[in-house]
C-alpha cells in the first residue's frame, strides 16, 4: 500500500497553516540530507544531515540552543552550544555507536572548507544526535564511515525531504511500529511579518500500548530498548539563543501528545535554531554586536510555542506514516503502522 503523510490522510494537527512543503526546508536556506545504509540481512542504518544554510557553516553561525528532556544519548557538541549559543556545523543524525565516525567526517568536511580550522582559528564544534537502531541494525558493525556523512551532508537540498526508513530513520522503531525520519512546519502572519516553525525528528521511542488511540494488536516485540527521539527545531523568528531555549522546551508538549513520556532508557534530545542572523566567527570592528530579536509580550513568542508544538507532533506522526515493514538483523521484522489508524488522530480545530 503506498505511504502517505498525515496531511494526505486529511487529518489536522492544530489551526495553523502548513508550510509550502509541511517540512524543516520551508525554512528557508535550510537544507536536508540522507545517506542510507540497508544491504544484507543486518545493515539498516545511516545518516542524515540538516544544513541551516547553504554558506559556509563555521565562518556563517546561526544562533542555536539544545534542549535535554530526558539525557540518556550520547550526543555530541551539545556543552558548546549550551554555553555559546550558536551552531557552526550541519546537524548531523545517526545511530548511537557511529557518533565519532559521523563526528569525524563532518569535521573533515568542514575542514576541507575552512583551513583555518585547527590552526589560525581553533576548532569546530560539531553536532551529532543520535538514536539506537541495534533491534534491526548490526550497530556493533560500526557500518557507518566517515565518508557517509559526507555523503549526507553533499547530498543535503532543498527540494523535498525522503521520510520514513531513510537515512538516520532506517533501522528505528516507533510506539511499536517502524519508525524513522519525520518532518512538518507551520507559519503564521504577525502583522507586517510572516514566521515559520519547521521541525524534523528521527522517531525511536515508546511501544504500541502508549498509542493514544487503540490497536488490535498490542503485542510487544521481545529486547526492545526505551528508545529515543532527536528533535530538530528551526524558525526566520529573530529569535535569541535565550529564546530558542525556550522554543526547544516546547517540543516536549508535541511530543507528549504522541503518546511519549521520555521513559528512563529514552534520550529525548531537541536542537533549534534561526536562521534570521547569522554570526561571523571573526567578530566586526567594535565591541558589540547589533541584532534584533522578537518582542517577549506573550502573544508572537507564545504562538510560535504552540506552532513548534503542532509541527512536532505531526513530524512524528509522519515518520510512522512513511516508513515501511522492514526485516533486520536476526530476521527481527517490524511492521510499518496501518494508515487507517493514523486517520482517527484528531488536532485542536
Amino acid at each position: 500500500m503506498e505511504r502517505k503523510r498525515l496531511q494526505e490522510l486529511g487529518v489536522q494537527i492544530g489551526s495553523f497553516s502548513r508550510g509550502r512543503t509541511n517540512s524543516i526546508i520551508d525554512i528557508e536556506g535550510v537544507k536536508v540530507g540522507h545517506r542510507t545504509l540497508h544491504w544484507g540481512e543486518g545493515v539498516r542504518t545511516g545518516v542524515t544531515a540538516v544544513l541551516p544554510h547553504g554558506g559556509n557553516l563555521f565562518r556563517e553561525k546561526v544562533l542555536a540552543a539544545v534542549h535535554v528532556i530526558n539525557g540518556f544519548g550520547k550526543t555530541a557538541g551539545t556543552i558548546q552550544i549550551e554555553e555559546l549559543g550558536v551552531l557552526e556545523s550541519p546537524v548531523m543524525l545517526s545511530n548511537t555507536l557511529s557518533v565519532g565516525d559521523v563526528m569525524r567526517g563532518t569535521t573533515e568536511h568542514l575542514m576541507e572548507g575552512c583551513p583555518e580550522i585547527g590552526d589560525t582559528a581553533g576548532t569546530v564544534n560539531v553536532f551529532v544526535g543520535e538514536c539506537n537502531d541495534g533491534y534491526l541494525n548490526d550497530i556493533r558493525g560500526l557500518h557507518v564511515t566517515p565518508d557517509d556523512a559526507k555523503a549526507a551532508i553533499m547530498d543535503a537540498h532543498n527540494h523535498g525531504v525522503e521520510e520514513g526508513c531513510v537515512g538516520a530513520g532506517t533501522g528505528m522503531l516507533c510506539l511499536g511500529y517502524k519508525g524513522g525520519i519525520g518532518t512538518s512546519s507551520r507559519k503564521h502572519r504577525f502583522s507586517e511579518d510572516v514566521f515559520t516553525v519547521g521541525t524534523l525528528v528521527v522517531t525511536n521511542f515508546g511501544r504500541r500500548e502508549d498509542l493514544p488511540f487503540e490497536v488490535e494488536n498490542k503485542e510487544e516485540k521481545e529486547d526492545v530498548p526505551d528508545g529515543s527521539i532527536m528533535i530538530i527545531l528551526a524558525t526566520d523568528a529573530p529569535m535569541s539563543e535565550r529564546q530558542l531555549k525556550r522554543l526547544a522546551k516546547r517540543a516536549a508538549f508535541g511530543l507528549s501528545r504522541t503518546g511519549s513520556y521520555a521513559a528512563h532508557g529514552s534520550g529525548d534530545i531537541v536542537l533549534a535554531f534561526s536562521t534570521a542572523h547569522r554570526i561571523p566567527h571573526e567578530p566586526p570592528e567594535g565591541n558589540t554586536y547589533s541584532y534584533t530579536f522578537i518582542k517577549e509580550d506573550g502573544e508572537i513568542i507564545s504562538t510560535l510555542f504552540k506552532m513548534a508544538v503542532d509541527c512536532v507532533e505531526e513530524a512524528v506522526w509522519n515518520s510512522l506514516a512513511m516508513a515501511e515493514t522492514t526485516t533486520g538483523r536476526k530476521g527481527r521484522k517490524v511492521e510499518a503502522i496501518q494508515l487507517e489508524r493514523l486517520k482517527s488522530l484528531k488536532g485542536d480545530m
